[in-house]
């Protein structure tokens, strides 16, 4: 069943068609290969992965059929490797939205989700916390010991609720797109929505389409940088000013590199110009409001 009829325009056409990673019992040399590069690449949020990181050792049981592939995911996430990319430099929640993403395939729905794993991961520790995300009923009946974990959140399913649609966009940036690259770093993307159980908007990744930008309100206390080579602009005395934010524009010289999240506080008089001159380069307006 397609995702939907936008899926291109959402940066979802990658998962439409895609069918389910399996190790079968008669497996080749080749498709045990393909098993082992998807569940690297599912885990590890389709980081770059290094030769020498590679887990020689569990790979090798995979491939002796000593190991299962829930349990080759369960090395996976217990690793050392898997902990340097997201647990060490990650708040918890944060952790917690990854681990969600990477062995469920799915967003967090509701914050007493979260705080499940917050109490166990603060009273039984990091290892049984990955296990209970391994040995749930849900991981069993979707993925079972032989299937690679897959985003589902893509997909209507059982049990399901609508908010976890909305939500998986937020965790989910695009095909070429890594876990540790995203414009909210190692903050919480979901905090927010969960905290007020509210939905969240689906923003396409930049790049899905000719129209796709990303935009990312600062956090508080952070002051924006300002775009397009220029610093911040006063008017004259008794000149209303006004705080512009802009996102996907092209800034000048080369290499052309897209901008997200810039802002300036520019004077009235300033103010058309400057939005002429934003949509010439490609931007788009994220905001605009008087000082």
């Amino acid at each position: 069943m397609a995702i939907t009829a936008a899926a291109s325009r959402l940066g979802t056409s990658a998962f439409s068609d895609a069918a389910p990673v399996e190790l079968r019992s008669n497996a080749t040399k080749e498709e045990v290969e393909l098993v082992i590069s998807a569940v690297y690449r599912q885990l590890l949020g389709n980081d770059y992965l290094m030769k020498s990181e590679r887990l020689t050792s569990p790979e090798s049981l995979l491939r002796d059929g000593k190991l299962s592939v829930q349990d080759f995911v369960r090395q996976v996430a217990k690793s050392e490797l898997y902990k340097s990319k997201f647990l060490y430099n990650n708040f918890q929640t944060r952790v917690i939205e990854l681990n969600y993403k990477h062995l469920l395939g799915r967003a967090p729905e509701d914050e007493s989700e979260v705080a499940y794993h917050l109490d166990l991961y603060q009273t039984k520790g990091y290892e049984a916390d990955i296990d209970s995300y391994i040995d749930s009923p849900e991981y069993q009946e979707n993925f079972g010991e032989n299937i690679v974990p897959y985003y589902r959140g893509f997909n209507t399913h059982r049990g399901q609720k609508t908010v976890g649609f909305t939500r998986i966009f937020k965790l989910y940036r695009g095909y070429a797109n890594s876990d540790r690259a995203q414009l909210q770093g190692n903050y919480p993307h979901l905090a927010d929505e969960l905290a007020r159980n509210t939905a969240s908007t689906i923003v396409s990744p930049s790049g899905a389409n000719e129209d796709g930008f990303a935009y990312l309100p600062s956090r508080r206390g952070v002051t924006p940088s300002t775009g397009f080579g220029g610093g911040v602009t006063y008017g004259t005395e008794g000149t209303r000013l006004y705080r512009v934010e802009v996102a996907g524009s092209v800034g000048r010289g080369y290499p052309k590199v897209r901008r997200v999240n810039q802002a300036v506080v520019i004077s009235y008089e300033e103010l058309s110009p400057y939005l002429q001159r934003v949509a010439k380069q490609g931007g788009k307006i994220a905001s605009v409001k008087p000082i």
